[in-house]
């Protein structure tokens, strides 16, 4: 499944980031393979909002449709 799939309140652990500028990025946010994210809010049309500790994070759609996740506990 994707980060763009996910659904409001549920954690899921990051399985794979697309190489190359976003992944550095992502690492820089802390969202590389292995981070344990909940997903905070799907903005209609928007971004999803990922909280990772006590920070939350905007990611866009389009980068979402790329990240895979599975489900898991914090």
């Amino acid at each position: 499944m994707t980060l763009a799939e996910t659904k409001k309140g549920r954690k899921y652990q990051v399985n794979s980031v697309p190489e190359g500028i976003m992944k550095s990025q992502s690492i820089r946010f802390g969202i590389g393979e292995g981070a344990k994210i909940e997903c905070s809010q799907k903005i209609p049309g928007g971004p999803i909002i990922v909280k990772k500790n006590f920070q939350e994070i905007a990611i866009s759609r389009n980068l979402a449709r790329k990240i895979a996740v599975e489900k898991g506990d914090l």
